[in-house]
């Protein structure tokens, strides 16, 4: 698996899991989750950033059902406290 690049500098490696664990938390059905993890993963390359990936799962999202791209941003905001 190739390693990706943390907001905090660490690198770690890519975990699919992850993407689908956080956009069921969207609302969104695990089938739809685990066929962007996919999608994700084929764009993924060594020392790729969590920014580019995140940016990639919202697109797909927003294509899919704006409501949770809203979802994932609400979640951002509460729960990691990101501001956009």
């Amino acid at each position: 698996m190739p390693k990706v690049t943390k907001r905090d500098g660490s690198v770690e490696e890519y975990i699919p899991e992850k993407i689908v664990v956080s956009i069921v938390k969207t609302g969104a059905p695990v089938d739809l989750a685990r066929q962007i993890a996919k999608d994700v993963e084929k764009m993924v390359k060594d020392k790729t950033s969590t920014e580019e990936i995140r940016k990639k799962v919202l697109e797909d999202l927003k294509s899919k059902k704006p409501e949770y791209e809203q979802a994932w941003l609400v979640y951002d905001r509460a729960v990691k406290k990101r501001k956009k």
